[in-house]
């Protein structure tokens, strides 16, 4: 014959884990649903925040603008692109330097990956990704004059 204090210990353990899991269960499930609703709000913020820079963009009327850190981004800085973005604008590193205001060797040792450039000249850098070649003569030109 079993223990009598034994089973019913038991039997209230189970009850109470029962009660305990039936009172725990609607604050799971509304803290899942807050979840669903938290991850659904930030993709709703990040189209938003596209859809503006997108407008933004449009009525400055060029797309050649980058805006520095506007969209909590950090500017990137690689070799290579800065290399291919020279070529593409058909310019020599010294052509390529005065734009960006500095010497030819900062632009040659940038290119090699010796150096990286400063801050606001990965901002002046990242400003000219937009131009093309007649803009880039243009902007040289200017320069010349003065």
């Amino acid at each position: 014959m079993p223990n009598i204090g034994a089973l019913l210990k038991q039997e209230i353990g189970r009850l109470s884990r029962r009660e305990i899991r039936a009172q725990t269960m609607t604050a799971k499930k509304a803290s899942a649903q807050y979840r669903r609703d938290i991850a659904a709000l930030k993709r709703e913020v990040q189209s938003l925040k596209r859809q503006v820079a997108l407008l933004a963009r449009r009525s400055l009327g060029k797309t050649s603008a980058v805006p520095d850190n506007a969209d909590g981004r950090k500017l990137r800085f690689v070799a290579k692109g800065l290399r291919s973005q020279r070529k593409r604008l058909g310019l020599s590193a010294e052509r390529f330097a005065k734009l960006v205001n500095v010497s030819a060797q900062s632009v040659y040792n940038w290119e090699q990956g010796h150096a990286t450039p400063r801050a606001e000249q990965i901002k002046a850098i990242a400003a000219l990704r937009g131009i093309g070649k007649r803009e880039a003569e243009a902007r040289l030109s200017q320069m010349d004059r003065r």
